[in-house]
C-alpha cells in the first residue's frame, strides 16, 4: 500500500480494488493496474501525524550530506552534533527550559520508561513508594506495573471520576515520607481529557515529590509549562515530526539511572547515537506545530464539535466520553452503543474514513479501552468506543464526509437489524 501526502494537501491511499462498490465515490480507476484511488480521511492524529514540510527540509541535509556521527571529532562529526546542539537549543527555549534538560530518546515509550523507572530507581535504597492512576498510556502504566512485580515497589493506583479526571484529595492523601514519584499524565491520549497539572504539581511540592508527566499528547495543542513537573515525556511523531524520535524534559540537578548501557551519550543518561536527522526534524516540527496554535485549537475545537452535532443526529444511542470542559479541541470520543468498535472501525474504513478505538500502540488490536473501564464506563460502552482525532489538515468538507460516511453506516446498521428481526 502506498501512502503518499503533503503537509497542506489531501491525503490519498492506494488500496486493491476487490471488486466495484457502488457507494464509493472518490474513485478513479488506473487504466492498467486493477486498483483504485479512494480519498482518505484521515481522523486518527492522536496515533500519529503527517510529516509537515519544515520537519521534512530539516531532516534532509542529515540523510545525504551531513551523515556524520555526532561523536566524532572530524569535521563530518562536527557538522552533526551542531545539528544536535541546535535542536537541543530551539527546543529548550520554546519549552523556556534549559539546553541541558533536553534528553533526546527513541519516541515516546522510551522517554516515559526513563522518565518513570530512572526516576523510581535513582535512590541509595531499591523500593519505595510509585503513584499514578489506570488511565495512564501503557508506556507508564507498564512501566509502573513493572516496578511494582518485580522491583519491590508500592504503588498507589489513583481513582479517576466518569469523566476521566484525577481525584485530587486522593492524590494528596495517598502521599507518605516514602513516595518517590508520582506519574501523571497531562493529556490523555484517548479521551482527550487534561488533567489539572498546575494542582497536581502544587500538591507534588509541597510534600517534596516528584513529578514526571506523560506530555506526549499534550504538545502542540496545549501551552506546556514544563516549570510544573521534575520530568516530561515528549515524542516528535505526534506534532508533525518524525517517527522514532522523542526526548525527556529532565529538570536540572536531579540525577537519572538510565535504562540502557553503553556510550556516555547525552550527558550520560541515555547511550547510543543519536537520530540526527530525526532531532534536527523534531526540532523543526515544535516551532512548525506553536505557529498559531491558539487560532487552530479554536478551529479544530469547531470542528469537532459541529462533527458531533451530526453523529448525534444519525445515532440515537451515542455518548460522549470524558470531561467536555477540560479536553483537547481535537478529540472526540464516542460510545455507539449496540455497534461493536471492530465494527464501526471497519466499516468506517470501507467509507475511507480512518479512526481507532483507543491507543495506536496495541499492535492493531481492538478491545475494550483500559482507559474507559478505568472511567467507570460498563463494559458495552467501552466495547463501542470510536476515537476520532482533528490536525492540521482536517478540513470542514472532510468533516462532513465523514459524518456522510457515519450515515450511510448508520443506515445500513439499521437495515440489518430489522432483517434479522423479520
Amino acid at each position: 500500500m502506498n501512502f503518499r501526502n503533503d503537509c497542506l494537501g489531501s491525503a490519498r491511499v492506494r488500496v486493491l480494488a476487490m471488486a466495484p462498490s457502488p457507494s464509493r465515490t472518490f474513485f478513479h480507476h488506473e487504466r492498467e493496474q486493477k486498483e483504485e484511488e479512494v480519498l482518505m480521511i484521515y481522523l486518527d492524529y492522536n496515533a500519529t501525524t503527517p510529516l509537515c514540510d519544515a520537519a521534512r527540509e530539516a531532516m534532509l541535509p542529515y540523510l545525504n550530506r551531513h551523515f556524520g556521527n555526532p561523536s566524532s571529532i572530524h569535521a563530518a562529526g562536527r557538522a552533526a552534533r551542531a545539528a544536535i546542539d541546535d535542536a537541543r537549543d530551539k527546543l529548550a527555549a520554546l519549552l523556556h527550559a534549559k539546553p541541558g534538560e533536553i534528553i533526546f530518546t527513541g519516541g515516546a515509550t522510551e522517554s516515559c520508561n526513563l522518565g518513570v523507572l530512572g526516576l523510581a530507581r535513582c535512590a541509595s535504597s531499591r523500593g519505595g513508594h510509585i503513584i499514578s492512576n489506570k488511565a495512564e498510556h501503557h508506556a507508564v502504566l507498564n512501566a509502573v506495573e513493572h516496578l511494582e512485580n518485580r522491583e519491590g515497589f508500592e504503588v498507589t493506583w489513583l481513582n479517576v471520576s466518569k469523566t476521566g479526571m484525577v481525584d485530587l484529595d486522593q492524590l494528596a492523601n495517598s502521599i507518605r515520607p516514602e513516595t518517590k514519584l508520582v506519574s501523571i499524565m497531562t493529556a490523555n491520549n484517548e479521551t482527550g481529557v487534561i488533567q489539572p497539572m498546575r494542582e497536581i504539581s502544587q500538591i507534588c511540592r509541597d510534600r517534596g515529590v516528584l513529578l514526571h508527566s506523560d506530555v506526549v499528547q499534550a504538545f502542540g495543542k496545549l501551552d506546556i509549562d514544563v516549570s510544573l513537573v521534575d520530568a516530561g515525556s515528549f515524542a516528535a511523531h505526534k506534532f508533525y515530526g518524525p517517527k522514532g524520535t522523542g526526548f525527556l524534559f529532565l529538570r536540572s540537578g536531579l540525577p537519572i539511572e538510565p535504562i540502557m548501557f553503553g556510550g556516555a551519550h547525552e550527558n550520560q543518561r541515555r547511550p547510543g547515537t543519536e537520530n540526527v536527522a530525526g532531532v534536527a526534524g523534531m526540532a523543526a516540527a515544535a516551532e512548525w506545530v506553536l505557529h498559531d496554535a491558539d487560532a487552530e485549537r479554536q478551529r479544530q475545537a469547531q470542528l469537532r464539535d459541529d462533527f458531533w452535532t451530526r453523529i448525534e443526529k444519525v445515532f440515537a444511542d451515542t455518548q460522549q466520553n470524558g470531561d467536555p470542559a477540560h479536553r483537547l479541541a481535537n478529540t472526540l470520543n464516542v460510545s455507539f452503543i449496540g455497534v461493536d468498535s471492530e465494527t464501526m472501525l471497519m466499516a468506517l474504513d470501507l467509507e475511507g474514513v480512518c479512526a481507532s478505538s483507543g491507543s495506536a500502540c496495541m499492535v492493531g488490536s481492538v478491545r475494550a479501552s483500559h482507559v474507559l473501564l478505568a472511567m467507570g464506563l460498563p463494559m458495552e460502552s467501552a466495547r463501542s468506543a470510536i476515537r476520532f482525532s482533528l490536525g492540521r489538515r482536517t478540513t470542514a468538507e472532510e468533516i462532513a464526509n465523514a459524518a456522510d460516511a457515519l450515515e450511510r453506516i448508520a443506515k445500513r446498521t439499521k437495515e440489518a437489524r430489522e432483517y434479522a428481526l423479520a
